[in-house]
């Protein structure tokens, strides 16, 4: 499998698997938030959830995927570095804010910047009516967020903050978004790169969440046997969101990728009106249907 998706790098068959790759990572990453987000404290589900990963990464890293090159020690340093301050504004955002605010501004910040990012690491460009889909695709993700604002915050002591909050993480999404495509494409093996990934980086927040846990009188501690299975859960989303688009970003280009991710603001929309239980009406309906089209647009566009 590895050879096939190395020899549709940059083909057709490539552009459109990439595609695929990269809405799948959009619905993916609106699950993997709700599940950070959602009954448990955002600290302890991120811990339980990398925890998981990390574990679960161990046997491919170490007796399935060939070792990584030299040169690729320095890039996972890097990666953990960026990753690490990203959770940690995320996970400050989603205690301060409700998710389909937070998560909106999240996703909205991180494309535009990934675009640029993408311009001067790769030499990407867009085309005007790619940008277009871009400004009709923000104008949906930001207007969904002062929709949220507007209506539906009852954290409004917290708001400032929240808010703050999301638009660092945005940018921190965007700097990952194409450090991490600038590291897929620095080894000869993809599934290397994902698999160390994912046992490096999973080491920090399960420390950050024990520390809390230790803080917290008994009675308010969560009990652990769901708390583990939502990190179990979480590990193998965030295996297939993460995965899904960083293969995306190797097989095709990383601005087009980064901008399809972001219709996760639909899926997210859709998940905190079914299964978190915040509302969604038709206003909000309109402004999805917005970041559909934007996405459309992209597409069609380049």
């Amino acid at each position: 499998m590895t050879l096939w998706l190395i020899s549709v790098e940059g083909t057709e068959a490539g552009h459109r698997l990439a595609l695929f790759l990269a809405v799948l990572a959009a619905f993916l990453h609106a699950v993997f938030g709700a599940l950070q987000k959602g009954k448990h404290d955002p600290w302890f589900s991120r811990g339980a959830i990398d925890f998981s990963y990390m574990v679960m990464a161990a046997p491919f890293a170490l007796f399935v995927v060939p070792w990584p090159e030299p040169h690729m020690w320095l890039i996972f340093a890097g990666a953990w570095v960026i990753h690490t301050l990203y959770k940690l504004l995320q996970a400050m955002a989603y205690t301060k804010g409700a998710y389909t605010v937070v998560y909106p501004v999240v996703r909205g910040t991180g494309p535009l910047f990934a675009v640029i990012g993408a311009y001067l690491i790769f030499g990407e460009t867009f085309t005007a009516t790619q940008w277009a889909g871009i400004a009709v695709l923000l104008s949906g993700i930001f207007g969904l967020a002062v929709y949220n604002l507007i209506f539906l915050v009852s954290e409004r002591d917290t708001l400032n903050a929240a808010l703050g909050f999301a638009v660092l993480t945005g940018l921190f999404v965007a700097l990952y978004t194409t450090y991490d495509a600038y590291g897929i494409r620095s080894t000869a093996n993809p599934f290397t790169f994902l698999a160390w990934f994912f046992l490096i980086d999973g080491f920090f927040m399960p420390l950050v969440a024990a520390k809390r846990w230790i803080e917290l009188p008994p009675v308010a501690r969560p009990v652990l046997l769901p708390l583990m299975k939502r990190g179990v859960i979480g590990g193998v989303v965030a295996f297939f969101s993460f995965g899904s688009i960083m293969m995306a970003t190797r097989l095709d280009k990383v601005g087009e990728a980064a901008v399809l991710r972001e219709t996760s603001t639909v899926f997210a929309a859709i998940i905190g009106w079914v299964f978190l239980k915040e509302t969604v009406g038709p206003r909000r309906i309109a402004l999805m249907a917005l970041i559909a089209l934007g996405a459309v647009i992209v597409e069609m566009g380049g």
